[in-house]
């Protein structure tokens, strides 16, 4: 009995540890197979949440944050200069382009300078027919100025006199505002002194020029002046100190024509103070004269010939009391007059019949300016 007690014991703790075995490989397997794929799963996930919300993160920070701000600093300037596409854009060059400044003097019989009007006293005609004046300032404009010096050998006899009454006229004109260049125009023009509102450097720029030599390229000299003033916000004023004789000025485009329709097509307004002139009619260039006056009355500017040191101090005198007591009126030309024409303008202060106006008597927008 015993041996077959003893078998059994041993089959039956072998069977034990079959079951044992087989409960361990049905049992534990399938946990670690599950935690094994809980773990990745958990793992995957994280990493790509982790992945995303870094990706989500500078994705929001480069389009709501830096990046926009960017794009929105750099858009002006793309679409003014570039595109133009914006409603905003558009509107900003058309009034750049199409404006038209009128620069306007009133003085009463007497010559005394009317101050005291208001938009509604003027009235403006454009080839005949009344226009609406958009708005009105005062001389507080700042005024961009070029002062074409004519250092030519025409001009040695009254040379100091001009030399002194230009610094004067520096003196009294310039406000902190205001700003100004000085060209030297003789057989070659220079640009002696660049844009300032240093009034000391404009007086010694007058002071340190030489003795007189050359021809004079006058027309030359007022082209490269509307070049360089063009860029410039303000009052645009030329202020030409010369006898007004053109002799060598290089280019056949640079005629009195072509001169004056620049001068209109670029908003600048000319003062003359001619010099170098004499009592003798004889040895006056008439011709000269007529053509300076005309750059300024068509300008809505003066010209002024002094006959001596004292009316040559006064010229430049009345120029800054000119610049200093003007109303600015602007107008916006219809579509049909931005035809790169000439076209007539006229004011008049229809509440001071008696008042004596000066203004610009024509305007030129060039086809390429248009909106």
């Amino acid at each position: 009995m015993r041996l077959p007690i003893a078998a059994m014991f041993r089959a039956y703790g072998a069977l034990l540890l079959f079951l044992l075995v087989l409960s361990t490989s049905f049992t534990i397997a399938p946990l670690t197979h599950s935690q094994s794929g809980r773990q990745k799963a958990a793992n995957a996930n994280s990493n790509a949440n982790s992945n995303a919300n870094n990706r989500a993160r500078q994705v929001t920070k480069n389009t709501n944050g830096s990046a926009a701000e960017q794009t929105n600093r750099h858009t002006p300037t793309t679409t003014d200069n570039e595109q133009g596409k914006t409603e905003e854009a558009t509107d900003v060059v058309r009034v750049t382009s199409n404006l038209v400044p009128v620069p306007t003097t009133v003085v009463d019989v007497r010559g005394i300078a009317l101050t005291n009007l208001k938009l509604e006293d003027f009235e403006l005609r454009v080839d005949g027919q009344p226009n609406l004046i958009s708005d009105i300032s005062r001389a507080e404009t700042p005024v961009r100025m070029a002062m074409l010096f004519d250092n030519s050998g025409s001009l040695s006899e009254s040379r100091d006199f001009e030399k002194r009454a230009a610094v004067r006229f520096f003196q009294h004109v310039m406000r902190p505002a205001d700003q100004a260049a000085i060209y030297s125009v003789s057989t070659y023009v220079e640009l002696s002194q660049p844009m300032t509102n240093d009034v000391r450097r404009l007086q010694q720029t007058i002071e340190n020029f030489g003795k007189p030599d050359g021809a004079t390229s006058l027309h030359d000299a007022i082209f490269d002046a509307l070049v360089y003033l063009k860029p410039y916000s303000g009052r645009r004023v030329l202020v030409i100190v010369s006898d007004g004789q053109d002799t060598t000025s290089r280019l056949p485009e640079h005629d009195f024509a072509n001169t004056l329709q620049r001068l209109l097509s670029d908003d600048c307004q000319v003062y003359v103070v001619q010099t170098g002139v004499y009592d003798n009619a004889n040895v006056r260039d008439l011709a000269a004269e007529r053509r300076m006056q005309e750059f300024a009355g068509q300008t809505g500017g003066a010209a002024y010939i002094p006959k001596s040191v004292g009316e040559l101090d006064d010229a430049f005198a009345q120029i800054s009391a000119d610049l200093a007591q003007q109303y600015i009126l602007s107008y916006y030309p219809a579509a049909d007059k931005r035809d790169g024409r000439f076209h007539v303008i006229a004011v008049t202060v229809k509440t001071r019949p008696n008042a004596r106006v000066r203004a610009r008597r024509g305007f030129v927008v060039k086809t390429h300016d248009r909106a």
